[in-house]
């Protein structure tokens, strides 16, 4: 929670909040609830409570600490707009973000009824600032509803993680979407994801100078490559802060070097 991450698209990871609930079969494999779950009854430990959604407020001056700039995952082991976390923690969050401003924040939601409804209260209709970059989980075409929420929220960079990716997603629009990530889902009793998917999202990606970013396989040996190369584009920010296509297959922000 953590200074540095192994998640391929991020530099550090910030858990301001743990814990979740299931919404939606991308959950069913959870690595998150799976780790925590490991922990519960064990007196003393972070985890003592399992994955039940535990506010942290510790780690809120967190991202002060680090100096360089780098790439936060906002809540690899939550969803910070669950219904569970008031609106006035999700203020002291959001309020951390904007005056830490030297860092990319990569926030994820499976939940962007409230991540809508939120955003739009705090911000109305001002864009939401250029280094805050929203996302939703996306793991087949019944859930193209959250990538349509999301296009409701103005914010210079909007992304879409397709993993577990459990089916196509050719009735997904990838309109207004600036980087999307593909991951097949890992560990015990994984659920085989076709090449054929992976390859349809990355053509689409490509035709429309959308960043793509291939994550993984199964992890089982499997690795990372797709084809004959590997694929680690993300947007490429530009001084107004507008995402524009993938450049160099990194992340470059005004703010500098995010690693």
């Amino acid at each position: 929670m953590s200074n540095v991450s192994s998640i391929e698209w991020t530099d550090s990871t910030w858990n301001v909040v743990t814990g979740c609930t299931q919404v939606s079969p991308g959950c069913d494999h959870c690595y998150a609830m799976t780790f925590a779950e490991r922990w519960r009854g064990v007196k003393g430990n972070y985890f003592e409570s399992g994955f039940d959604l535990m506010l942290r407020p510790n780690m809120l001056d967190r991202p002060a600490l680090w100096k360089a700039p780098r790439r936060v995952f906002v809540n690899s082991m939550s969803d910070l707009f669950h219904k569970g976390v008031p609106d006035a923690y999700l203020d002291s969050v959001f309020d951390r973000m904007e005056s830490v401003d030297r860092h990319v924040y990569q926030i994820l939601t499976k939940r962007p009824e409230r991540m809508r409804r939120y955003l739009k209260k705090r911000y109305g209709a001002e864009p939401i600032p250029a280094h805050i970059w929203l996302g939703v989980s996306v793991e087949s075409n019944a859930f193209a509803w959250r990538v349509d929420m999301l296009r409701e929220v103005n914010v210079p960079v909007r992304f879409l993680s397709i993993e577990p990716m459990l089916g196509p997603v050719n009735r997904v629009s990838f309109r207004g979407i600036h980087w999307v990530i593909v991951g097949g889902e890992s560990g015990h009793g994984y659920r085989p994801m076709r090449e054929a998917w992976v390859n349809s999202v990355r053509d689409r990606c490509v035709r429309r100078n959308i960043a793509f970013f291939f994550k993984q396989w199964h992890k089982n040996g499997t690795g990372r490559l797709l084809g004959d190369r590997t694929w680690d584009q993300m947007p490429f920010l530009v001084p107004d802060g507008v995402a524009k296509p993938p450049r160099n297959d990194s992340l470059k922000s005004t703010k500098g070097s995010s690693s």
